[in-house]
């Protein structure tokens, strides 16, 4: 895969590939690159030689005609023809162009295919988050573990990253709407493609937007999550908790379960790294959620560079109420007909477990857009080096509130021939609300029984 040598764009300090040594804080005359040379998130402002990928001009900065809040949204590109189309007769022609992963799906199935469009840079950023981010670029360190952050005023930690944990650490800490609440469903397919949808409701809070937050003193907590299923009846009532620490090393992640079955809530520590997801037939683990979250120290962490990647972008298509889930669900893989790719920089970020540390995976390579801080895709290593899994998380601007979402995500296990897409809406009459506000009564263990009631 051909890489982009001239790293110097993006930082002036990068070597060939980063460990997890601790590089934090960036000078004023280099925090000033951003706004200027780069984008105020960091990404490089200019596009490339053939202007496949496009200038950063703002982001897309018109609603689209009709639009209105709280309705499903309108696809800004709905004009946008394919350019062409990758499958597993001409993949060779872009394999300069696709990752591992990618490449490792059109080997295993025929029917895989890659629609691919015109690249669109949509993200676009408030005022209030550059003022975060230009403070983060002049304060926020790593701890020396590389495990949580110190002197951050929010999100995106670094956006000038001189390390792969930094690149990490802006996918984890990077802007999700501040808070919200969905209603989606997840979807585990047998080999022939047949499924039961399971129905999740999750409300979401960075601590900063809790309407209590100036009472709130628990400072090393960045964020917090409550999941409740909803249907099938024999998984209905149980709920998940989660109050996301910053400084993982002082406290790890606290989590707590109810079972509607026992009506109990319980601690659940368990809950990280490699357990496996909720309801989710041992297709992924806890930390696959968002294509990754928790503590990094089970790994030693490279970033070997940049890279232009056709990558799900832009995927208002894929959401589309006139759909339903047995459209997009079929056998092997979903149906990419209504995906969309586009050719974006991305940071590519590899994780090599550690010598006597555990885990299923024992490598993960992620590639992380420049634009967005988000992992895209990623390739899982089984223990004989090979690849098992590999995953996709699909996504769109939502241009009302200025963030960019996972609004699907994909994971394929080669091995069993099987996949979980998460986060289908099709059929709800409403997926992400970002007018909720929490306070933090919401967020307590005595909160998991009330949301559990069916």
């Amino acid at each position: 895969m051909k890489l982009i040598i001239n790293l110097c764009t993006v930082s002036t300090a990068f070597m060939l590939i980063f460990t997890t040594s601790v590089l934090a804080k960036v000078s004023p005359e280099v925090a000033a690159r951003l706004g200027k040379d780069l984008t105020p998130i960091g990404a490089e402002k200019s596009g490339n030689a053939d202007n496949s990928i496009p200038d950063w001009t703002g982001g897309l900065k018109t609603i689209p005609p009709g639009y209105l809040p709280g309705q499903p949204y309108i696809d800004p590109y709905s004009d946008d023809m394919v350019i062409h189309t990758i499958d597993q007769n001409n993949m060779s022609q872009y394999k300069h162009h696709l990752s591992d992963g990618q490449q490792a799906m059109f080997n295993k199935y025929s029917s895989f295919t890659m629609p691919i469009y015109q690249t669109h840079r949509s993200a676009g950023y408030s005022e209030k988050l550059i003022n975060v981010i230009n403070d983060n670029a002049l304060n926020a360190e790593l701890l020396p573990s590389g495990n949580g952050l110190k002197n951050s005023s929010g999100n995106y930690p670094f956006p000038i990253p001189q390390s792969a944990l930094e690149v990490l650490w802006n996918h984890i800490r990077r802007f999700r709407g501040g808070a919200l609440d969905r209603t989606y469903i997840q979807a585990s397919p047998t080999e022939n493609g047949q499924f039961t949808p399971i129905t999740f409701y999750e409300e979401f809070s960075d601590r900063s937007e809790l309407q209590d937050y100036s009472k709130n003193n628990d400072d090393n907590v960045m964020l917090y999550f409550k999941q409740a299923i909803k249907s099938p009846a024999r998984l209905a009532g149980n709920v998940l908790l989660v109050h996301e620490t910053i400084d993982q090393v002082q406290e790890p992640r606290r989590s707590w379960i109810y079972n509607a079955g026992q009506r109990r809530v319980r601690r659940a520590p368990q809950i990280s790294y490699d357990s496996p997801g909720t309801a989710s037939d041992g297709l992924v683990t806890s930390d696959n959620f968002d294509m990754y979250n928790g503590a990094p120290d089970l790994y030693d962490w490279q970033l070997i560079g940049k890279q232009e990647l056709y990558v799900p972008y832009n995927s208002y298509k894929l959401d589309d109420k006139s759909l339903t889930y047995k459209d997009i669900i079929t056998a092997s893989h979903i149906n990419n007909q209504y995906a969309r790719y586009e050719l974006h920089r991305v940071f590519k970020v590899m994780a090599t477990l550690k010598q006597g540390k555990r885990n299923i995976y024992s490598k993960r390579t992620f590639y992380i857009d420049e634009d967005t801080w988000a992992i895209l895709t990623a390739e899982f290593y089984d223990g004989h080096g090979d690849i098992w899994r590999v995953a996709e998380a699909h996504n769109k601007y939502f241009y009302d509130i200025g963030v960019n979402l996972t609004t699907v995500d994909v994971f394929y296990d080669l091995v069993s021939g099987r996949y979980i897409a998460s986060g289908l809406a099709n059929e709800e009459p409403t997926k992400f609300n970002f007018a909720h506000r929490f306070s933090t009564r919401d967020f307590t263990p005595a909160a998991l029984r009330r949301s559990g009631r069916r």
